[in-house]
């Protein structure tokens, strides 16, 4: 074999090579998230507050209920715990991730005429307007997006 034939040999074996590699920081490249672009967190990695007085406990996923603005929140309502009537100056849209959530409405408490809203339930709170809710036997996890601030004013009749 001639010399011309053994070095055009090594070129297209070295371009092949040099291609591969190439072809494998692309796809390398192509697999890495720009944080700019998307923000991922895996449920270990979501920070839960627990506030056992209320018997819940939440996560903030954007935003600040505390402040004026749009906020998405996680809130898992511990089982036997409720709310007691009240209301909140914004609407609110909640979508129950897991268990059953349990809701009422009017200014007298009163859990047995509460409604079982099982996974995957959609429900608006309208602003201003009195409701009540939380878990019976087992924990539920929501997702609540609403405007803050998202204050709750205590709206019970005894």
């Amino acid at each position: 074999m001639s010399t011309f034939l053994k070095l055009r040999g090594y070129v297209l074996a070295a371009a092949g090579f040099t291609a591969l590699v190439l072809l494998t920081l692309a796809s390398a490249k192509a697999t890495e998230r720009n944080p700019a672009a998307i923000k991922i967190q895996l449920p270990d990695q979501i920070k839960w507050e627990d506030n056992m007085a209320r018997g819940e406990s939440t996560a903030i996923l954007a935003g600040d209920p505390e402040k004026p603005g749009l906020y998405v929140e996680l809130v898992k309502w511990h089982a036997h715990h409720m709310s007691h009537p009240h209301f909140h100056p914004n609407d609110r849209f909640i979508t129950v991730i897991s268990g059953t959530w349990w809701v009422g409405t009017g200014p007298k408490f009163d859990p047995d005429s509460t409604k079982p809203l099982p996974p995957g339930s959609a429900v608006t709170h309208f602003g201003k307007q009195i409701h009540y809710d939380g878990a019976k036997d087992e924990d539920t996890v929501l997702e609540i997006v609403g405007e803050g601030p998202a204050t709750a004013t205590p709206a019970e009749v005894k």
